[in-house]
């Protein structure tokens, strides 16, 4: 919750989250964590529920001046999927938070991104490593 929080907190527009580890790992509560900070930030009053998009694959929450796009790509087969969700269009002036991104990784060449990785240590402890295409150590700061 605290390293989620800290995150939504630098987040500006067009950051890109991209969010992996195994089936367990906390991949999104963390972002439900994101989201609900993001909404606190900008002063909006937080939803009543933020779902995971595993079966809808992408929801979109909207902000005053922007939106959050929450995709979830564990059910991506094909880069024609993948094109169809228009992610890369999308990413421009907003933030964007996508869970199991191996497919996206393959696929496409993104230029800048946060790579959140989660690694179960036990049923109570998780693993978080954050690192950054453009900056530097940036999991130190945290």
């Amino acid at each position: 919750k605290v390293i989620a929080k800290k995150l939504a907190n630098r987040a500006t527009l067009g950051d890109l989250f991209l969010i992996k580890g195994e089936l367990g790992a906390g991949k999104t509560t963390f972002t439900r964590f994101f989201i609900h900070s993001l909404f606190i930030k900008n002063s909006v009053k937080t939803p009543n529920t933020i779902k995971s998009p595993s079966f809808p694959i992408l929801i979109n929450y909207s902000l005053a001046n922007f939106e959050i796009f929450h995709y979830d790509l564990y059910r991506l087969n094909s880069y024609i999927e993948l094109v169809e969700l228009n992610i890369i269009e999308n990413i421009q002036e907003n933030i964007t938070l996508i869970e199991w991104p191996e497919i996206i990784l393959r696929y496409n060449q993104l230029d800048k991104f946060f790579f959140i990785n989660m690694k179960i240590i036990n049923s109570n402890k998780r693993e978080i490593e954050i690192k950054h295409t453009h900056i530097k150590d940036f999991d130190n700061d945290f």
